[in-house]
């Protein structure tokens, strides 16, 4: 993932006509890395949002979380991978869109880096997957097309787009 542009969001007069900072991406990464609860939205087939809170880490600047494969929201993203992923603070807001899929079976030094990183987050809260979890399946990716944060919004909305790398 390559970050291509910074910029302010187009925002309707009245919204933050005269912003005096920005935020760096290093700030952003570092917020959805010390997060403990996300947003996940996903489309349902016929069209309608399905918003689910979700567990994981950012990593790689992407986002990897488990679930079963027959939840609402995994079935949606193999037939929508569009998604938009977000932390609880309304105030200090991270909304980031971008595109989900399942991972497979990660390779040894990917699912080591995530048990790690898993359990340092969520072990006090009862959840350490084992580096063979994954291995049937279970494990999905986010990755961000575009980020949108502020942590005040009339001094600082900051876009941050991205693609992938070739």
């Amino acid at each position: 993932m390559k970050l291509i542009k910074i910029s302010r969001p187009q925002l309707p007069p009245g919204y933050a006509d005269q912003p005096s900072s920005s935020l760096t991406w290093e700030f952003v990464a570092t917020r959805l890395t010390e997060a403990r609860h996300y947003w996940l939205c996903s489309v349902r087939p016929d069209g309608r949002p399905h918003a689910v809170p979700r567990w994981g880490v950012f990593l790689d600047d992407r986002f990897y979380y488990d679930g079963s494969p027959e939840t609402r929201h995994s079935k949606n993203i193999l037939g929508n991978p569009y998604v938009s992923l977000h932390l609880e603070d309304g105030a200090q807001a991270v909304i980031a869109e971008g595109s989900s899929i399942p991972v497979g079976k990660p390779g040894i030094e990917l699912a080591n880096r995530l048990v790690t990183a898993i359990s340092a987050k969520y072990a006090q809260l009862g959840y350490s997957p084992k580096a063979d979890q994954w291995d049937q399946g279970g494990l999905f990716v986010f990755t961000p097309h575009s980020v949108l944060a502020w942590t005040v919004f009339f001094e600082n909305p900051t876009k941050f787009e991205f693609e992938e790398e070739k």
